[in-house]
């Protein structure tokens, strides 16, 4: 399944400099030293410790060449991979294409373990949605930005969270941020502040009932701003 998503040639690339100025993942020593010497005999080996992240999550992949007018909307989607520590996720992320390298139409999505990107899963039916814009083929540092900011428990409301997906389109590209509780504004607007400020996005941006979605279509409207 993850060749639809494309591998890219960066198996040995270092995560980013500066990825984590703005969304850090937290790798402190709570869990102890990040290896440990292992001695046997004459022999020394160091062994690698993983960094758990908090909660497990699960990349899916909307392939435009599979979908249609006449199926059903999410019938395309499917699951790429789950990880749930922070080697995982660089190991993932280095080889797979950035949104700029999707094809158009295509929508990639990171969402809690057992959530599925839906409206009409349990956890998202009540939910709604903050989205950001970009031109086409810039919304790559956004996308990262995005993900150490979920996995790494940066949001103060970060139990809200349900995930993001980037869509790619032949003019522009968003990232939208899923929430479980639409109607909980304090929590809303608290996570569509901070998360102006992990990407530094200066536009503004607006939240979309998924009812409202599901009823309007292109003619919902926003019911929070920041």
């Amino acid at each position: 399944m993850v060749e639809e998503v494309g591998y890219s040639s960066a198996a040995t690339e270092e995560p980013p400099t500066n990825s984590t100025s703005r969304a850090p993942i937290d790798d402190d020593d709570d869990g102890g030293d990040a290896a440990e010497i292992v001695a046997d005999d004459d022999t020394t080996a160091l062994v690698a410790q993983p960094h758990p992240l908090e909660h497990s999550w699960t990349f899916w992949f909307d392939n435009p060449s599979a979908k249609s007018k006449q199926a059903a909307w999410g019938s395309s989607i499917r699951p790429v991979y789950t990880f749930s520590s922070v080697e995982e996720f660089w190991s993932l992320y280095n080889n797979i294409h950035r949104p700029s390298k999707l094809a158009v139409g295509a929508d990639f999505h990171c969402f809690k373990h057992k959530i599925e990107p839906k409206w009409e899963d349990p956890v998202c039916a009540n939910g709604g949605k903050w989205t950001v814009s970009f031109s086409r083929g810039k919304s790559d540092t956004g996308w990262l930005y995005t993900l150490l900011a979920m996995i790494g428990e940066q949001f103060d409301h970060g139990d809200e969270i349900c995930g993001a997906v980037v869509n790619v389109r032949a003019r522009q590209e968003k990232i939208a941020l899923w929430t479980k509780d639409a109607t909980n504004e304090a929590a809303q607007m608290s996570i569509g502040k901070q998360w102006k400020e992990f990407l530094d996005y200066n536009d503004s941006i607006g939240f979309i009932f998924h009812d409202d979605a599901k009823r309007l279509d292109r003619n919902a409207k926003n019911r929070y701003n920041v």
